[in-house]
């Protein structure tokens, strides 16, 4: 590692944060990684995830979050893969927000799948509503709908299980041009979620990641979080 984790790039806030995923053939999520990294598996099935939420008070260490600038809407696509080093971590297919600083900054910086898109986020008493539109794409939209109950105690997932696989993740992969892979840390303390018993869900995110999803099939696996607050450390490349 170039760069030590305990170095700190930036801060950022997660908020409402909804997990859905989707089993998917470890074959059919293979074909679709670049070469050197190799598909992650629970119970011997890859998992797809779509997951939108809100980021708040994005700011580099040296900088207050300014408004206008440090909040915005995120949606991403991802799965979940290991390095030729043995490092797990996500892969982003895509990550969709309604800020278009912060999909020039990231895809630049980052180099990560950044899109563009006009979104909406709207929370009532008991329900998530989260729409999008990719800019020019006639793929790549979606409108979720989940109910969630906040008053309901929260739980953290115990290691070994599968909400601990899919949820805690603190390492990504992003790859340069020159086709060399970058890992990224953030540290932020295990999530506070519940099970989501009801969500409908109309989307071709997984479309646009080439790994369509069927209308009729229901997300596998569905959780809500109200948020952490998170620590970025900076890209380091990987040997």
């Amino acid at each position: 590692m170039k760069n030590p984790p305990s170095k700190t790039a930036g801060y950022q806030t997660w908020r409402n944060l909804l997990f859905l995923h989707w089993r998917v053939t470890p074959e059919r999520i293979q074909s679709l990684l670049p070469e050197g990294l190799t598909v992650d598996t629970f119970d011997g099935s890859a998992w797809l995830a779509v997951v939108p939420f809100s980021m708040e008070r994005v700011r580099p260490w040296w900088s207050p979050a300014v408004p206008g600038i440090s909040w915005f809407l995120e949606t991403n696509v991802r799965t979940y893969v290991k390095h030729g080093n043995g490092q797990t971590g996500v892969w982003f297919f895509s990550l969709d927000a309604n800020h278009r600083l912060a999909v020039t900054v990231a895809r630049r910086f980052w180099h990560l799948n950044y899109v563009y898109s006009q979104m909406s986020l709207s929370f009532g008493a008991d329900r998530l509503t989260y729409s999008g539109n990719r800019a020019f794409s006639e793929i790549g939209r979606y409108e979720i709908t989940a109910d969630i109950a906040p008053s309901k105690p929260l739980t953290t997932a115990a290691p070994g299980t599968l909400e601990h696989f899919l949820l805690e993740r603190y390492h990504l992969f992003a790859r340069q041009p020159n086709g060399r892979f970058l890992c990224g840390q953030v540290h932020h303390e295990p999530y506070q979620y519940q099970p989501i018993a009801n969500a409908n869900v109309t989307q071709t995110l997984t479309h646009a990641a080439q790994c369509p999803i069927a209308a009729e099939h229901a997300p596998d696996h569905m959780a809500w979080s109200p948020g952490v607050n998170v620590r970025v450390s900076p890209l380091f490349e990987v040997v």
